[in-house]
């Protein structure tokens, strides 16, 4: 590879990786806690790509010490950021990825992939249950009460 060659790559790589940073930079504005923590935006970036946008519905901070984030998800789900003296501590699911180590980052991507994989919460179908429960508890009542 020549000299020149390597420059024209350089150049046509330039406006697409300028390009999905001014895309963070504008959908970071949305969200608070973005602004006031920068760290938290690059780690967020790191585990869910430049359109994060698409998958988070908002960022609560939880606790000052250790600084803890929660990160909700659009559907329904919610994963924690922690942040440590080292690095940042994704907890998803209960398990903690350190994101120090490329491994472990790379199994968080996986682990918070898994939870936008289980889709929007049903809230009717859950209610349909729960009437279908309270119509049976009922029909025991009075079958109890013919036996007497």
């Amino acid at each position: 590879m020549t000299p020149e060659e390597l420059k024209d790559k350089i150049r046509a790589i330039i406006p697409t990786v300028y390009k999905a940073q001014q895309k963070v930079e504008k959908t970071a504005v949305e969200y608070d806690e973005l602004t006031k923590f920068p760290e938290l935006k690059e780690v967020i970036v790191d585990l869910l790509t430049s359109d994060f946008d698409s998958f988070l519905a908002s960022i609560d901070w939880v606790a000052p010490r250790p600084t803890t984030f929660r990160i909700n998800l659009k559907n329904g789900e919610d994963f924690y950021l922690i942040y440590n003296k080292r690095s940042w501590i994704a907890q998803v699911e209960g398990k903690k990825y350190y994101l120090l180590n490329l491994p472990e980052e790379q199994r968080a991507t996986e682990a918070v992939a898994r939870i936008l994989r289980y889709g929007a919460k049903d809230e009717e179908v859950e209610s349909v249950d729960d009437e279908g429960a309270e119509d049976i508890s009922v029909d025991l009542d009075t079958e109890t009460e013919d036996n007497e």
